[in-house]
């Protein structure tokens, strides 16, 4: 089947308020006619309320974590509720720099799969291995681990609900690349796994975004890709003129 492209950005913690500011005003101004993509930029927490005044319907900000509760005293923390009240619709959940930074579990990030989809957020569920396992050939396993301590514990109707963005950690910022052959493999294993944990329809229906160093240089090959549908982008989407060009290549291939 035919699934539409997601070009997802995540300016990590970069971008002071004017220069997000800006930034979210030339994509506006310059973003093409998408009738196959998805356009979603992922922003520090200072950046939400004010580029939610922006959108005008071409495109929908996420946030890049929240707390697992609603409300609290936990200082220095967001919950969901409060994303979703800024307009919001998208939160990118267990980034790997999450958990290797931060320590977080599946275990933690199930809550906060939960919490996210309770308050009507779409989580961007991150997944993907380290060097050492990719080189023991263990990576299919890890996935698959992470996925079954978290979303695997989902019902039918939330899966449904997420997107899952694939990291390969040992590609990112390494100097060593993954081949769009490895990209497809592991998207391909992650399908295989959500048809056997729920069923093939839904397996067939959810996205399954790249997220290991995606550029213009290499966009085209990897979103050609079966089950690719698209790419969590890190570095190129701090650039307005990268992050439109990976645009156009995703609405070009459909």
């Amino acid at each position: 089947m035919s699934r539409s492209k997601i070009v997802a950005g995540n300016w990590k913690m970069n971008k002071t308020l004017n220069e997000g500011i800006e930034f979210i005003q030339v994509l506006k101004e310059s973003m093409p006619e998408l009738n196959h993509t998805k356009v979603v930029v992922g922003m520090p927490f200072i950046h939400l309320a004010s580029a939610s005044t922006h959108l005008n319907g071409k495109f929908s900000i996420a946030a890049q974590n929240c707390h697992h509760e609603i409300q609290g005293a936990f200082t220095g923390e967001i919950s969901a509720a409060r994303i979703q009240s800024t307009g919001a619709e998208y939160v990118i959940l267990g980034h790997s720099e999450r958990r290797q930074y931060f320590k977080e579990t599946d275990e933690l990030i199930l809550k906060k799969l939960r919490s996210a989809l309770d308050q009507g957020l779409t989580p961007i569920f991150c997944c993907g291995e380290p060097l050492d396992i990719r080189e023991d050939d263990s990576h299919v396993a890890y996935v698959n681990e992470q996925m079954e301590n978290s979303i695997f514990q989902l019902s039918n109707e939330e899966i449904r609900k997420i997107i899952i963005a694939y990291e390969p950690i040992w590609a990112i910022g390494t100097g060593k690349t993954a081949s769009s052959a490895q990209a497809q493999e592991m998207h391909k294993e992650i399908r295989i796994s959500l048809a056997d944990n729920f069923t093939l329809a839904i397996a067939n229906d959810i996205h399954i975004l790249y997220g290991g160093s995606c550029s213009p240089a290499n966009a085209e090959e990897l979103f050609s890709q079966e089950d690719v549908d698209g790419g969590l982008i890190g570095g190129a989407s701090l650039k307005t003129s990268d992050f439109l060009e990976l645009i156009r290549i995703a609405e070009s291939i459909h």
